[in-house]
């Protein structure tokens, strides 16, 4: 996969569709690689007239790792966080926002509508509010402000996200991630066992980086909140949750509908923390409407 040099990091990337369609700029989540967007997503999204852009975030993947840093202590992070103190980390999901404009400066894209899963769509925030002549929507999929008083997840949930698995054999690697996605999982939308399998060993076999995912999980905590910043969002926005949702509660997408001048919010019933094959129709459907649709205002702005 092709790398670029941006915001002074190597970044990998791969692309779908046209170049000369409008960009389309994917950011995924807390230690999940480009290629927990699942191609068939990318390919639809690319079918809809869009050049579409997936990316290892820093840290991740096969993007540039930053060890140099020092490996976080997650436990005391966790105590400062639940105790809104403040807290140092190795970078921030500012400078995360800055690697994806930089990564589209790089690409020579000025514009991109921009999708962000989880903590993908706390970095496309940033953009939103920092970057916004860049962004030309938003669509922002079961994620969170970062709004200290929201409902956080449940104590099972917490201790899951934060542990590791006893071994580190391949198949002990395997059968931890697949526990982790049953759990926090779509209940409406099962992923069948062969599928779930070769969507983890997919990633599982291209890059393991334990100290990447948690200094990323750092950044979301030394972050705090955005909710003061995201009334400077100006993009059209599209909010989509799932209100089975275990990981990041369903009040958070309310509660960026709230801060979001004229956003949009779609909650479907029975959906998760992941991107089940048989919601992915639905989910593109959703993103490709509300781009077109913000195609269609900006040029009737422009006219």
């Amino acid at each position: 996969m092709p790398h670029v040099r941006a915001n002074g990091l190597q970044i990998c990337y791969e692309t779908f569709g046209n170049p000369s369609n409008p960009a389309l700029l994917l950011i995924m989540g807390l230690g999940a690689q480009l290629v927990h967007w699942p191609d068939a997503f990318c390919e639809a999204l690319a079918a809809g007239g869009y050049h579409v852009i997936r990316f290892d975030n820093r840290d991740i993947g096969l993007s540039e790792k930053l060890d140099h840093l020092g490996k976080p202590d997650l436990l005391r992070s966790g105590l400062f966080y639940t105790l809104r103190l403040p807290q140092k980390s190795a970078y921030l999901l500012d400078d995360m926002a800055e690697d994806a404009v930089a990564l589209l400066d790089a690409l020579k894209i000025k514009t991109a509508h921009v999708v962000g899963l989880s903590m993908g769509g706390m970095i496309a925030q940033v953009l939103g509010y920092k970057h916004a002549s860049r962004v030309r929507s938003l669509t922002l999929i079961m994620t969170s402000s970062g709004n200290p008083w929201l409902k956080k997840p449940s104590l099972r949930i917490q201790m899951r996200m934060m542990s590791k698995p006893k071994a580190r054999d391949r198949e002990s690697l395997l059968q931890f991630g697949m526990n982790t996605w049953r759990m926090i999982g779509s209940p409406g939308y099962p992923s069948p066992e062969p599928e779930l399998r070769e969507y983890v060993a997919r990633a599982l076999d291209r890059n393991v980086h334990p100290q990447g995912l948690a200094r990323q999980m750092v950044a979301i905590m030394a972050s705090g909140s955005r909710v003061k910043q995201l009334a400077r969002i100006k993009a059209p926005t599209l909010v989509i949750h799932g209100d089975k949702d275990p990981l990041v509660p369903v009040p958070a997408a309310r509660d960026l509908k709230k801060h979001i001048p004229g956003s949009q919010l779609e909650i479907i019933h029975g959906m998760g923390h992941d991107l089940p094959s048989s919601l992915l129709p639905k989910l593109s459907h959703l993103i490709l409407h509300h781009a077109k649709h913000a195609e269609r205002a900006h040029g009737r702005r422009a006219a």
